[in-house]
C-alpha cells in the first residue's frame, strides 16, 4: 500500500516523537498530528514537579517549537477531536464534523484521569493532574498555609505532595492501601519512601480513602471512610488513568488493558498502529505484556512505530526504565518490581541513597536507585540478559556492579 499521508492522534511525547522520527527516517508524505490540548506537544513529567513549582514555564516544556514543526513539514491540527475512524473509506471524522484522510493510523491517545465516584467530587478546586492547563490551574492555589489533601500514593499523589510541601502547603495524603507506592515499588520499599515523605511534613493516612467532599460551591473539607473531616482549599486526585481506548474499540481493534499491539506496535487491525500510555505491548526481558506509563517508554516506543509504519522490523524491545523526583529524592527504575521476589539493598536503605535490587530465580527483575543512577543504569544490561547473579556481589559496595556478571 503506497503511504501518502500518515495521520497521528494525540500530540503528546509518543505522537510528537513519532512525527520526528517519520521525517528523520526519510518519511516525505504528509504528517497530520492531532491533538486536543490547544498547545504545542509539550512533556508531562513537569506537570507536577518543575511546572507546580513555578521553577519552569511551559514554552520550556514544549517538545519543540511551532518553527521547528513548520521546518519538518508537521501539520499540527491543535484543539481536534477524533470521534470515529472510517475503516471504509480511510478517514478520521473529527469532533467538529471534519475528516480527514490518513493511509495509516498511529493511535497516541495516551488515557483520562480516574475520576472520584461520590458527593463533593465536582465541587470547585477538586482537581486532577494530567494537563499543561490542570498543572498551572493547581499552581495558582498551592499557596503557603493552604491546606491540600492528595488522594491517591501513586507517583503523580506523591510527587504533588511533594511539590505542595515545597510550596509552604499543609499537606494530608491519602492512600487506600496500606502503604504508599506499593504497586511500583513493592511494600517493603514504598514504606521507605512513606517514611521519608512523614519526615518532610507530609501527614500520610493510609487504609482510607474520601468518602465525600464538603463545600458549597467550593471545597472546604474532605470526610474519610473513617469518618475523619480534614480541611480542604484544594484536593487533588491522582488515582491512576484509564486508557482512551473507545476510538479503538468503536474500530474494531483488539482491547486488553488497552490496545493491544504486537513487538512492532502493530493493532489487530492492518494500518492503525498504537504507542505510549495506551499501548499494551509484549516485553520480551521480562517476559510479560505491559501498559507503561513512563516518559521514556512513550517516546521510544513512539520512535518505534513510525519506524514500523515505514516498514522496519527490528520491533520495539526495551527494558522500561522511569524515574521521579521527589523533594532531593532521585528516584529511578529499570525493569520491573516483583513482590514475590528476593529483595537486596546496597547502601542504607535508611539513608537518601541506596540502591535496591528485585531478584527471582538468581536473576534480577528490576533495580530501583534512590539518589543512584549509575547503579541503575549498570544493571540495566543484566536485566536484559537475565543474568544469574551473586546477591553477595549486588550488596557490596565495593564490587563495581559494571563487572557483576561479566
Amino acid at each position: 500500500m503506497t503511504t501518502d499521508l500518515i495521520a497521528i492522534v494525540g500530540a503528546n511525547m509518543a505522537g510528537a516523537c513519532a512525527a520526528r522520527a517519520l521525517r528523520e527516517e526519510g518519511f516525505s508524505g504528509e504528517i497530520h498530528l492531532i491533538g486536543a490540548e490547544p498547545h504545542l506537544p509539550y512533556e508531562r513529567p513537569p506537570l507536577s514537579k518543575e511546572l507546580l513549582l513555578g521553577t519552569t514555564d511551559p514554552v520550556q516544556i514544549q517538545i519543540q517549537s511551532e518553527q521547528e514543526w513548520e521546518q519538518q513539514q508537521v501539520t499540527l491540527r491543535p484543539s481536534s477531536t477524533v470521534v470515529r475512524i472510517d475503516r471504509s473509506s480511510g478517514e478520521l471524522e473529527l469532533a467538529d464534523g471534519g475528516r480527514a484522510r490518513a493511509d495509516k493510523v498511529l493511535l497516541c491517545t495516551g488515557g483520562r484521569p480516574r475520576r472520584l465516584a461520590l458527593a463533593g467530587a465536582e465541587l470547585d478546586g477538586v482537581v486532577h493532574l494530567r494537563t499543561l492547563d490542570d498543572s498551572l490551574a493547581i499552581r495558582e492555589r498551592l499557596r503557603p498555609g493552604a491546606s491540600v489533601v492528595v488522594v491517591g500514593g501513586g507517583f503523580i499523589g506523591t510527587e504533588v505532595a511533594a511539590s505542595a510541601v515545597a510550596s509552604g502547603c499543609a499537606v494530608t495524603l491519602l492512600e487506600a492501601d496500606d502503604v504508599i507506592l506499593w504497586r511500583a515499588l513493592g511494600r517493603e520499599l514504598g514504606a521507605v519512601l512513606q517514611r521519608y515523605h512523614v519526615e518532610q511534613g507530609v501527614r500520610v493516612e493510609t487504609r482510607t480513602s474520601p468518602e465525600r467532599i464538603g463545600g458549597s460551591s467550593t471545597v472546604t473539607h474532605v470526610v474519610t471512610t473513617r469518618r475523619e473531616r480534614i480541611d480542604a482549599d484544594l484536593v487533588v486526585v491522582g488515582i491512576g488513568i484509564v486508557p482512551a481506548v473507545d476510538l479503538a474499540e468503536d474500530a474494531g481493534l483488539e482491547i486488553a488493558n488497552g490496545i493491544v499491539v504486537n513487538e512492532h506496535c502493530e493493532t489487530s487491525v492492518e494500518g492503525i498502529y498504537a504507542a505510549g500510555d495506551v499501548a499494551n505491548h509484549p516485553n520480551p526481558f521480562l517476559g510479560c505484556r505491559l501498559r507503561l506509563e513512563h516518559w521514556q517508554n512513550a517516546q521510544n516506543q513512539g520512535i518505534a512505530a513510525a519506524r514500523s509504519m515505514l516498514g522496519a522490523r527490528d520491533g520495539f524491545r526495551e527494558v522500561p526504565w522511569f524515574w521521579s523526583d521527589q523533594y532531593d529524592l532521585n528516584v529511578q527504575m529499570s525493569g520491573h518490581a516483583q513482590p514475590t521476589g528476593t529483595l537486596v539493598y546496597r547502601g542504607n536503605p535508611s539513608s537518601s541513597s541506596f540502591t535496591a535490587f528485585y531478584l527471582s530465580a538468581g536473576a534480577i527483575d528490576g533495580v530501583v536507585g534512590i539518589n543512584r543512577p549509575r547503579d541503575v543504569r549498570a544493571v540495566t544490561r543484566l536485566i536484559e540478559t537475565r543474568q544469574i547473579v551473586d546477591p553477595a556481589q549486588l550488596a557490596d559496595e565495593s564490587v563495581d556492579l559494571r563487572k557483576v556478571g561479566s
